[in-house]
């Protein structure tokens, strides 16, 4: 099974929420990094899990997210470098 992250990027905490809320309702995919920016006016989530899985759960919150705010991006990347594991793969998402 290869791995996938997907990154879901949203303009307003509230479509970030309903956003992430569909994609781990849509598949069987993990919450490994949140990054919020302008005051939680920017926030990128970032999850993991089978390439299959991480696609549908990021075509479905990025539906469910446009429906509250504005998707500045929503991209799935298969089989990540091994070198961006430390960048994304945080311990403590309330940062």
């Amino acid at each position: 099974m290869d791995k996938a992250i997907a990154l879901l990027e949203v303009q307003a905490l509230t479509a970030a929420i309903a956003g992430l809320d569909a994609m781990l309702k849509a598949a069987d995919v993990r919450l490994i990094h949140v990054e919020k920016r302008l005051g939680g006016r920017l926030v990128t989530i970032v999850i993991d899990g089978t390439v299959s899985a991480v696609t549908a759960a990021a075509e479905a919150g990025a539906q469910e997210a446009d429906k509250v705010g504005s998707v500045k991006l929503c991209e799935v990347i298969p089989s990540p470098h091994e070198e961006l594991i430390p960048f994304l793969y945080s311990d403590d998402l309330d940062d």
